[in-house]
């Protein structure tokens, strides 16, 4: 029997067509279609690896005399002769603001050059310049990119398209930073650089009251600093860095960076911030902050306020803080505070306004300063307006320089409540 079994087998494995006769009861048979060809497996993405190039990103009004910036964006792609394509996309007019930067960049031994390519760009379709070969040969021939100031949505139009995906003018933007290039931007050039940039932005106050919506107030930039990062622009002339936090809250963001005009922040490969010129930048941190729901109207708790002045260093990493050399053995001592008087201002969202109530809290015996803002008595809500309540915790530091009147501050606390304003606000006497 067993012989007979084993048989069959082999002949069955033998491809025997002939039918095998044995005491073993029949199986019922399976019919087995015929398999469709597997589909070819597209290959893996490419992983590609961190950029090792730098950026510069200017709060705007950069002069020509400041010669820290001007150089460094020339250093940074290589120094005497290097070649910087300027993009003057954000420009009604790209071409003469690109060459106006061009001249600026040459005067400090740099070889720059127009990129042409732009939405308002004369006798050209910005569409297919954005894939035009010999624009990618351009781009990809730079040490370094530059881009100028105007509106921002211009550079992402000219440089995205409609579906959301690199042209390949940008691809090859990328392409010159991942390879240790240098990417600077002014102004609207320094709001392309996070994950989501103000778009059509209205006043900080009507954002509070509001909201910020996508599409609307802000819309996608182009991410070279990375998605953690939110960055904004001329931030303490223009009191602006109210308007960072609902943006920061909407879109998940737990850093936030403003720099002021005239100054840059360079990002290198590392993520070491570094602020240059003339000024320096507000660092927003929420990553412990929150917000009551019970509260009607905008508000935020816990939030972190910080200003780096020029010569400081962040690292967006280890979060570790390194003052400039003159305030390195100037640290503020709480205990031997400068003032003793109250902080206030009724007009927070003023030029340098939170700069300077920062300052004056932090070598003071005060523990909290307040600021205020509220809009136009003729406007729809005139009652309504914000409280800014700066508080100073365990963690909260100061550092002096040694050779000019300026301060570092770090890691005050912020809270932010809605407040009404008694009507009205002033009366003649």
């Amino acid at each position: 029997m067993a012989g007979l079994l084993v048989a069959a087998v082999v002949g069955l494995h033998a491809g025997a067509r002939a039918a095998v006769t044995t005491p073993v009861a029949k199986t019922p048979q399976v019919s087995v279609k015929a398999s469709k060809p597997a589909k070819a497996v597209p290959p893996p993405k490419p992983v590609l690896a961190p950029p090792a190039g730098n950026l510069v990103i200017i709060g705007g009004g950069l002069r020509a005399e400041n010669a820290e910036v001007w150089q460094r964006i020339v250093q940074l792609a290589g120094g005497k002769g290097a070649r910087i394509g300027v993009f003057g996309s954000a420009s009604i007019n790209p071409e003469n603001s690109a060459q106006n930067t061009i001249n600026k960049l040459n005067q400090y031994g740099a070889q720059a050059f127009f990129i042409p390519l732009g939405v308002t760009l004369p006798n050209s379709d910005y569409r297919k310049a954005a894939e035009d070969p010999e624009v990618v040969a351009l781009i990809h021939s730079a040490t370094g990119i530059y881009f100028t100031g105007g509106d921002q949505a211009r550079i992402t139009k000219a440089l995205v398209r409609p579906d959301g995906r690199h042209t390949a003018a940008l691809d090859a933007v990328w392409d010159v930073y991942r390879d240790g290039g240098v990417v600077a931007g002014s102004s609207a050039g320094a709001a392309i650089m996070s994950t989501t940039m103000f778009y059509d932005a209205r006043a900080t106050l009507d954002m509070l009251k509001n909201g910020v919506n996508d599409g609307h107030e802000i819309a996608s930039g182009l991410g070279f600093i990375g998605d953690d990062v939110f960055v904004d622009q001329h931030l303490l002339v223009r009191g602006r860095f109210a308007r960072m936090i609902p943006v920061m809250l909407k879109k998940g963001y737990q850093i936030g960076l403003g720099i002021d005009e005239n100054s840059a922040m360079v990002v290198n490969a590392r993520r070491d911030v570094e602020i240059i010129g003339y000024s320096g930048a507000l660092l927003l941190d929420l990553s412990a902050a929150i917000t009551d729901r019970g509260i009607k109207g905008f508000n935020i708790s816990n939030a972190t306020i910080s200003y780096l002045d020029r010569g400081d260093k962040f690292n967006l990493v280890t979060r570790e803080f390194t003052p400039s050399p003159d305030k390195a053995d100037n640290k503020l001592d709480p205990n031997q505070p400068d003032t003793r008087e109250p902080v206030y201002t009724n007009d927070i969202l003023g030029n340098n306004a939170v700069l300077d109530l920062m300052i004056n809290l932090i070598d003071n015996a005060q523990q909290e300063a307040i600021g205020i803002a509220f809009g136009n008595p003729r406007d729809g809500n005139p009652d309504s307006g914000y409280e800014f309540r700066f508080s100073k915790t365990i963690n909260s530091v100061g550092y002096s320089s040694t050779e000019v009147e300026a301060y570092s501050v770090l890691k005050l606390r912020l809270d932010i409540r809605p407040i009404v304003l008694q009507q009205p606000l002033y009366r003649y006497r």
